[in-house]
C-alpha cells in the first residue's frame, strides 16, 4: 500500500529507518580503522598510565623535606639514582635524597613529588630547591588518563584520531567494526551521458554518480555504480535486479516526478520493490520514490543535482548511517543564524545549503547565492542546511533556525 503523496520528511526519514537493519560485523586490522564503525564496547584492561609518573625531567623526593624551602633557607638533597624514561627505580627515597628522574619514568618509592630541574640548582651529586612543593606535584597518577574496568568508546562510534590511539593503547590490534554497507548508484535518463563522453546538443554529464559517491564514502559506505540505464523501465529495472543481488541498499537518480518518462518507480515494482514514499513535502527535493524489498531500501532521487543532494541529506542519510551501524544516526540539530536573507516563502519545508562562519563568536549560516534544484555549484563548500519551517515567509537577515552539519 503507498502513502500518500507528498509525505511529510520526518515521516518519511522514519520510514526508512524503521525498515533499515544495521550491517554486519569484521576484524580488521588497526590500521585500517580510520573512520570505521566500532561494533564493540572498548573496555581498559589496564590503567593508563599503569603507575606513576613524573611529568617533567627534574627531581623526585618527598615534599615534607622541603615544606620549609625558601630562597633565604634553601634545602639540599642527596641524588642516589638517576631514573630514565622506560627504567625503574631500585632505590627508596628516604629523608634528605632525592632521584634524578626523566618525563614519563616511574616515579620510586618513598617519593611523593617531583619538581621540575629549571626551578633548581643541581650537581651530579646533589639539588638545591628553593621553595616549598605539594604533595603529588607534577607527578601523572596512575589511571589518570584512563581506569581500569573505564568503558572508552560504545560500539556505534565512529573512529577518530583519539580513539585508534585509545584502541593501541588498550593492545587491540584487530578491532571489531561494523562492515562497509555497499550501497548501489543507478543514473537515469535519456539526456544523462558519462563523464568521459562528449555531451553533445541536449546532453548533460553525469554529475550525481559521484556527488553521491563522496556523500556515501563520507559517512563509511562503499558506492557501487551500476551505469546509466536511460528512460526505459525495462533497463531500469534490469540494472536494478542485478543491485539487487549484491547491495545493502541502492540509490538512483531520476524519473522519480510526474512526467510521461519518470518511469522509475514502475521499474522498481518491476522489480518487486514495496513503494512507500512518493514525494515529501520538502524544497527543494520533492520528487522522490521510496520502497524495499527483503529489507533493502531502495531510494529514488530527483535527477536535478541540487534536489538530489538535498533529499539524500534530509531523508535518506539517516537510515544509511544506521546501516552502517552509527550509534546516533540522525544527525543533532544545531540553532544558527542567517546571515543573509532568503527572499523566497516556503509554503513547505525549506532546506538552504550554506556555510558556517563563527567570525564574529556567533554561529551563523550563510546561503549560497543560489538556491535552485539545478545548481549544483551551490554545495561547493557546503557544510550546513537550515531548516525553514513550512507556511514561512520570506527569512530576515538574523532570523535564528534550526538546522545540521553535513
Amino acid at each position: 500500500m503507498r502513502m500518500s503523496k507528498s509525505t511529510d520528511y520526518l515521516t518519511a526519514r522514519q520510514t526508512l529507518l524503521d525498515i533499515v537493519k544495521t550491517i554486519d560485523k569484521e576484524q580488521i586490522a588497526l590500521e585500517d580503522g580510520a573512520g570505521r564503525v566500532l561494533a564493540m564496547n572498548l573496555v581498559a584492561d589496564e590503567n593508563v598510565p599503569p603507575f606513576d609518573r613524573s611529568a617533567y625531567d627534574g627531581y623526585a623526593f618527598r615534599s615534607a623535606d622541603v615544606s620549609e624551602a625558601s630562597e633565604e633557607h634553601p634545602v639540599t638533597l642527596k641524588i642516589i639514582e638517576e631514573i630514565p624514561a622506560g627504567s625503574v627505580g631500585t632505590k627508596q627515597v628516604t629523608a634528605g635524597t632525592a632521584v634524578k628522574i626523566l618525563t614519563g619514568a616511574p616515579v620510586p618509592k618513598g617519593a611523593d613529588a617531583v619538581i621540575n630541574y629549571e626551578a633548581t640548582e643541581f650537581t651530579e651529586e646533589q639539588v638545591t630547591i628553593f621553595k616549598p612543593v605539594k604533595h603529588d606535584a607534577n607527578i601523572v597518577k596512575i589511571g589518570e588518563d584512563v581506569q581500569e574496568g573505564q568503558i572508552l568508546a560504545s560500539a556505534g562510534t565512529v573512529i577518530d584520531a583519539g580513539l585508534l590511539g585509545s584502541l593501541a593503547s588498550q593492545g587491540v590490534v584487530r578491532p571489531e567494526v561494523f562492515k562497509k554497507p555497499v550501497v548501489g548508484i543507478i543514473s537515469t535518463g535519456s539526456e544523462v551521458v558519462e563523464t568521459d563522453q562528449e555531451a553533445g546538443p541536449g546532453k548533460i554529464h553525469n554529475s550525481n554518480r559521484y556527488t553521491l559517491d563522496v556523500a556515501l564514502r563520507k559517512i563509511g559506505c562503499e558506492p557501487k555504480y551500476f551505469g546509466i540505464a536511460g528512460d526505459r523501465k525495462e533497463d531500469i529495472h534490469r540494472l536494478l535486479e542485478q543491485a539487487l543481488e549484491i547491495c545493502d541498499a541502492i540509490l538512483l537518480t531520476g524519473g522519480v516526478s510526474v512526467g510521461d518518462y519518470d518511469v522509475t518507480p514502475d521499474a522498481m515494482e518491476m522489480a518487486g520493490i514495496k513503494i512507500l514514499v512518493r514525494g515529501v513535502s520538502i524544497k527543494p527535493g520533492m520528487a522522490c520514490a521510496y520502497g524495499e524489498k527483503n529489507g533493502i531500501i531502495i531510494c529514488g532521487l530527483s535527477g536535478n543535482p541540487a534536489s538530489c543532494i538535498t533529499n539524500f541529506y534530509a531523508i535518506v542519510l539517516p537510515a544509511l548511517q544506521k546501516l552502517a551501524g552509527r550509534a546516533n544516526p540522525i544527525p543533532e540539530e544545531i540553532e544558527m543564524e542567517l546571515a543573509e536573507e532568503c527572499r523566497k516563502k516556503s509554503p513547505v519545508t525549506r532546506f538552504l545549503r550554506g556555510r558556517l562562519s563563527l567570525a564574529d563568536g556567533t554561529v551563523k549560516m550563510i546561503p549560497t547565492k543560489s538556491q535552485g534544484n539545478v545548481v549544483l555549484s551551490s554545495t561547493i563548500g557546503c557544510d550546513a542546511m537550515a531548516i525553514v519551517p513550512a507556511g514561512h515567509g520570506p527569512v530576515a537577515e538574523g532570523t535564528k533556525l534550526k538546522g545540521f552539519l553535513l
